[in-house]
Order: structure tokens, then sequence, then C-alpha cells
């Protein structure tokens, strides 16, 4: 899908503009390459994802409480049918 954003991912990047407040934000649908995986949904799209993210909210926290931040924002995607996020905090 090139030089477009999936529907998702459109949805990812509004959810966490809203609860994060990023100062940089990247959210890549990266389905297309998990195609025949877990969790794939046979489209190539809105499955798997990578979120790049920069956020006040990561002040003084280890990665593991910024990615909790991330799951936490984005559960109910994950609830529905969102498999993977592979999360990159800075």
């Amino acid at each position: 899908m090139p030089n477009t954003m999936s529907h998702t991912a459109a949805q990812l990047t509004q959810r966490l503009h809203e609860t994060l407040q990023p100062s940089a934000l990247e959210v890549l649908d990266e389905s297309a390459a998990h195609a025949g995986h877990a969790g794939a949904n046979g489209t190539g799209f809105g499955t798997h994802f990578r979120v790049r993210i920069s956020s006040p909210f990561f002040t003084g926290k280890n990665r593991v409480a910024c990615h909790r931040l991330v799951y936490d924002a984005l559960q109910d995607f994950i609830d529905q049918g969102v498999h993977a996020i592979a999360i990159e905090t800075k």
C-alpha cells in the first residue's frame, strides 16, 4: 500500500495522538509481510503493525512501562483482531 495508510493504521495513529500526545509517531501496517502467519487475516492489512513513538508520558519510565502505555491505549484494537504490535519507543 505505497504512500497511503491503511484504515486501521490511521485509527491507531489517531488513538495514540489522543492518549499519549506523541512528539513523534509513525504507525506502519506490516501485515503483508506476515501473510500466512498466525493472526494474518488474508487481506494483507490490519493485523500486524510497527509503532515508533516518542511521548512526554514516557519520561522517567523504563521500556516495559512505555510499552504498557502503548498497549493500554490500543487494547480495544487488539481485542478486535490486531494480532501483533512491534513497539519502538524513544
